[in-house]
């Protein structure tokens, strides 16, 4: 702390600078204006070679170290000429000395971006090819710049090419306070590098239980707020390419909220489940949907899935697995919606939403794959817990039919449906669906009777809203997201009119259940497999 006191006025002229990119973005004009400020360059391979050609004066690095690059390039600036030039602390006799008698300039600089790991295993690279592409040289060099940033400034984002000749223009150097948030950047940078090569060799390797695990992402937005006003937040992408909000493009509107990301994961998760060859449609809000529907059309799917639960469908989110067309965008812009998300959208399209300025809408150039493997991670106090992604649905199930009477095939229809709607709603989660669409919704309570109850009641107000008799329930099916402990839960199914019930079984009253289910005379379905989401 006394030294990063005594430092906070000081400017370390900027004499030397040891360039060494990969991203060879701004990096030409960069060094030839440098250069211009009378710093000395020093850099490798293609770097030097680019900077050569801008006309400004470069010294390879084997000249500096007096050691050839060697090795296919894998040591080139491993060398104390090299690192005791970053490592050096100036003003302390004995590293002065040893500076002196072993023929170490300082290095003031360091610009330094890394391998493209990332971009290797987003392609699909084989093992060798994705070994080679560690970088060594690069994250020891920004590691050395950064614990020495007392003396030293360590760029590894393009970005900062301009504040740091602002900087020297009008100073000769960088700031400290700069060079401390240079620093910090640095690290993190070497951290999340390092965080996707061990998770590569977790999942290469099949070595789930590391040790250690770090998760990494880059800054995409610093949002107003959280989840409430009172918290700060912010976006960081994976790097992941599988389409979702992170790879999606924002055509309009306002910057996305922390809720609204949330929100629009989850409502593009939940309609990626369905095969684009049926037009499918769900409205979520806070994280649950509270419709979704199929039809021919997605202006027929949007309609049954408002008819769920027209009151919560206002402000919230739509998302569709087809490209949109006018005929359902016409539609979702009678109702006030915070964000559209779709794999494209027409032009005629993006003219209608136009009118909505307010209105965001996300393409995402193609649905995700749910069954794609991967983590997902929460943080818990003190820690954070760790699970492969849920990717698996009903169409992996072997179905069992438990009671007297099978379903019919409609029903089944509406079960699988059911059962894939339920998989995306927070425990307890209850799903009724007739002819391709949500009837009513229970999410997210604490006792399965209640949810159960809840989804009728909603759908009584559903009905009454389209102005029909009764409630939407009547003659659906219905899907649970986990076993039924007790017939209770499913005779309110049966009271609110289900015919037929998909759910995991596996409770130690199965047995119970299945004779209410009999005595009641509906049909029901085991799927084998939970899908509790919390």
């Amino acid at each position: 702390m006394a030294r990063g006191k005594a430092m906070s006025d000081k400017i370390v002229p900027i004499k030397r600078a040891l360039l060494s990119v990969f991203d060879k973005t701004g990096i030409g004009d960069f060094a030839k204006e440098l250069a211009r400020l009378g710093v000395e360059l020093v850099s490798t391979g293609g770097t030097a070679k680019l900077i050569a050609d801008t006309g400004a004066a470069v010294r390879d690095i084997s000249d500096l170290t007096g050691f050839p690059e060697m090795m296919d390039g894998r040591v080139k600036t491993l060398h104390p000429r090299v690192h005791g030039g970053l490592l050096a602390v100036r003003d302390k006799a004995d590293h002065k000395a040893a500076m002196d008698e072993h023929g170490i300039g300082a290095i003031d600089l360091v610009v330094v971006n890394l391998y493209p790991f990332e971009a290797t295993i987003a392609k699909g690279a084989s093992y060798d090819e994705t070994i080679e592409n560690i970088d060594i040289g690069g994250p020891a060099m920004i590691r050395s710049a950064a614990k020495n940033h007392a003396y030293v400034s360590v760029v590894v984002d393009p970005g900062d090419y301009e504040q740091v000749l602002d900087s020297i223009r009008q100073t000769g150097g960088v700031p400290y306070k700069a060079r401390q948030q240079l620093a910090a950047k640095a690290y993190a940078r070497t951290a999340a590098y390092d965080a996707v090569i061990s998770n590569w060799f977790a999942e290469t390797l099949d070595y789930r239980e590391l040790p250690f695990r770090s998760f990494s992402g880059q800054l995409r937005e610093v949002m107003r707020y959280g989840e409430n006003p009172h918290q700060w937040a912010a976006f960081y992408a994976t790097g992941e390419q599988r389409p979702g909000v992170a790879t999606a493009t924002q055509v309009q509107g306002k910057p996305l909220s922390y809720n609204n990301l949330n929100d629009t994961d989850a409502a593009f998760e939940l309609i990626s489940e369905f095969d684009p060859k049926v037009a499918a449609v769900a409205i979520i809000k806070h994280a649950n949907p509270c419709g979704m529907g199929l039809g021919a059309t997605l202006a027929e799917a949007y309609k049954k899935a408002l008819r769920t639960d027209p009151v919560s469908a206002f402000g919230g989110i739509v998302a569709l697995n087809r490209p949109i067309d006018a005929e359902v965008a016409t539609e979702i812009v009678k109702v006030f919606t915070e964000v559209i998300v779709a794999p494209s959208a027409t032009a005629e399209t993006m003219q209608i939403f136009a009118n909505k300025k307010n209105l965001r809408l996300l393409l995402t150039e193609g649905l995700a794959d749910p069954k794609a493997g991967g983590l997902t991670v929460r943080s818990v106090s003190g820690g954070f817990l760790v699970q492969t992604r849920d990717n698996r649905n009903v169409d992996d199930c072997e179905l069992k039919v438990v009671t007297k009477r099978a379903p019919t095939v409609a029903e089944l229809a509406d079960l699988k449906i059911a059962a894939k709607v339920a998989k995306h709603v927070k425990s307890n989660a209850i799903i009724y669906v007739k002819d391709g669409a949500t009837m009513g919704i229970g999410a997210g309570q604490m006792s399965r009777v209640d949810s159960t109850r809840v989804a009728h009641r909603k759908s009584i107000d559903a009905a009454a809203a389209a102005g029909i008799e009764g409630a939407l329930t009547k003659g659906s099916v219905v899907a649970s997201d986990a076993f039924f402990p007790f017939a209770d839960g499913l005779l309110a199914a049966v009271e609110a009119g289900a015919t037929a019930v998909i759910q995991p079984g596996g409770s130690v009253r199965d047995d119970e259940v299945i004779a209410a289910a009999d005595a009641a005379g509906i049909a029901m379905v085991f799927t084998g497999m939970r899908h509790f989401r919390h």
